[in-house]
């Protein structure tokens, strides 16, 4: 890992709680279906999808959950462009409606990748929410249904995001900085 500081918080807790209250507002009504499968590409997005659901509870949506984990920047900064499945769900979405929840959308690989898997395995309709949306890096022409934050194109850690498999716990989003050598 490269020396670094993570000094520059971009995005308060206050700020990540307000805003999942408002997405599962927007959230419950199409998430109100029976047998709706909740699906979190991990790492990252492991904190998120978690307040989400307990926010949902209280909406009276009941989704099945489960996680799918997606490998593309190993332990760098930036994206090997390649994404690979390290391990795959274990429910069946054949003919569910389904809510994709990721961390973070950027070139739109890691998404594309996702929502094809899920349609190959059967999924009826995907919506996705990511956290994070990094516009100015779109490779892959993708929009989520649900967008918690639009940010610059910084490398950011907390909630869930890491850097080489530090700073998850953190309970705000914050950008990397990489101090010369």
């Amino acid at each position: 890992m490269k020396p670094h500081h993570i000094h520059d918080i971009l995005i308060t807790p206050e700020a990540i709680d307000q805003r999942v209250d408002e997405l599962v507002l927007d959230m419950a009504k199409e998430c109100r279906v029976e047998g709706i499968v909740m699906i979190g590409i991990l790492r990252g997005s492991f904190m998120f999808l978690a307040d989400l659901v307990r926010d949902l509870y209280r909406h009276d949506v009941h989704p099945k959950i489960d996680f799918l984990t997606l490998e593309s920047y190993g332990a760098g900064t930036e994206s090997s462009g390649t994404v690979k499945v390290t391990k795959d769900i274990s429910v069946d979405v054949n003919g569910a409606e389904v809510l994709l929840v990721d961390d973070i959308l950027d070139t739109g690989r890691t998404l594309t990748f996702a929502v094809d898997l899920l349609r190959q395995k059967g999924a009826k309709r995907i919506l996705t929410c990511a956290l994070l949306d990094k516009p100015e890096r779109r490779v892959i022409p993708i929009e989520a249904d649900f967008v918690g934050f639009t940010i610059p194109d910084h490398f950011v850690v907390g909630y869930g995001l890491d850097y080489d498999s530090r700073y998850r716990e953190l309970p705000y989003i914050a950008k990397v900085t990489l101090l010369d050598e």
